[in-house]
């Protein structure tokens, strides 16, 4: 049932005016939920923002969730979810995500959108960021606001989306795409990565850590959803990299070789790649450099280390290895991403 003070009914007041009364304190995310929607994925955005506190632990997100007309909405369980809030709840947003959600169940056969959640889209304000979970990457597609950017969504729905959507750049090995306004998601947990990653975006990696250690989950993980496709599992546990890899993220400022690794696996260097390939979904050198790029983005945005010695620490060697990584990675060199990602000391009173 819509809510007695959703805009257009100006009867009472309620939660949605005390988020307009304090646009000045906190960050204002609108959760669309439709039809079919995932619970758990409908969860992640309140759990996540929510515990992104500021150093005196104050609020800095509300989140607010809403569905087309009020209405309660079915989940793809076996239950239902009450909303309070009808779709005039995305004008207020500074952040939208639309929670996952079966595409079949809002697509058209075409692969455009129903009029009234297309009418409801066109309600977000120009300014506001959009963040797609898993599978709503294929609302975001059909409304057109994908268009030849980059994205991504759940590794087992890609061929279709590419079928439906050729003009997005979709790439399904990664956790997010974000494109600065319009965000995307993999599948199902990578949702939480991407809420944390806004959190850092907005308000640096102390307040990210903070919120990840608050929800028990990893503020980074390694690797994309490549990892997550259907594998070969290994049969035996003592063939598996997993030990060689925790050895060599101890070790990651040495010069470690593929026959280092392979050496430390007690296994030939062509087995331990084929290895190392099904149980990680990239070869060993690829991993390597991903983990020193990790370890370099996390001193960039905690330590206050001289770029040298961070190429040295991370096991580049030289800031100008550094560099080259980095801004193949993410698209910025190492000055420009401590700048963005590492709040300045407040200046003395």
């Amino acid at each position: 049932m819509a809510s007695s003070w959703a805009v257009g009914n100006r009867a009472t007041s309620g939660p949605l005016d005390m988020v307009r009364n304090n646009r000045a304190m906190v960050h204002r995310v609108v959760v669309l939920a439709l039809d079919d929607v995932v619970p758990f994925d409908l969860g992640i955005p309140a759990r996540v923002f929510h515990d992104a506190l500021g150093p005196n632990r104050e609020v800095l997100y509300q989140v607010v969730t809403c569905s087309i007309g009020g209405r309660p909405v079915r989940t793809n369980a076996d239950f239902s979810v009450a909303v309070d809030h009808d779709e005039h709840a995305l004008s207020t947003a500074d952040t939208v995500v639309l929670a996952t959600v079966e595409p079949t169940s809002v697509l058209l056969r075409d692969g455009t959108l129903p009029p009234e959640i297309r009418h409801a889209l066109l309600l977000i304000p120009e300014q506001a960021r959009i963040l797609s979970l898993c599978t709503s990457a294929f609302v975001l597609a059909a409304a057109g606001l994908l268009d030849g950017l980059g994205a991504t969504t759940h590794w087992g729905t890609a061929d279709e989306f590419r079928r439906l959507f050729p003009h997005v750049r979709l790439n399904p090995d990664v956790l997010f795409a974000d494109n600065g306004r319009v965000i995307s998601s993999a599948g199902a947990a990578a949702g939480i990565d991407t809420c944390l990653h806004l959190v850092r975006r907005d308000h640096g990696a102390s307040v990210a850590n903070a919120a990840a250690r608050r929800c028990v989950v990893a503020p980074w993980r390694e690797g994309g959803q490549a990892q997550f496709i259907d594998r070969p599992v290994p049969q035996h546990e003592d063939s598996s990299t997993t030990a060689t890899r925790q050895w060599a993220l101890n070790r990651l400022d040495q010069p470690l070789t593929l026959a280092d690794l392979a050496a430390h696996a007690t296994m030939s260097v062509r087995t331990f790649s084929r290895r190392f390939r099904e149980e990680t979904g990239v070869s060993a050198n690829q991993w390597l450099i991903q983990q020193r790029v990790d370890l370099a983005r996390h001193l960039l945005e905690v330590s206050d280390l001289p770029i040298d010695r961070i190429a040295t620490e991370v096991g580049f060697g030289s800031a100008t290895l550094l560099r080259k990584h980095l801004h193949t990675v993410l698209g910025v060199t190492p000055t420009n991403y401590r700048r963005t990602f590492k709040a300045p000391l407040p200046s003395p009173v």
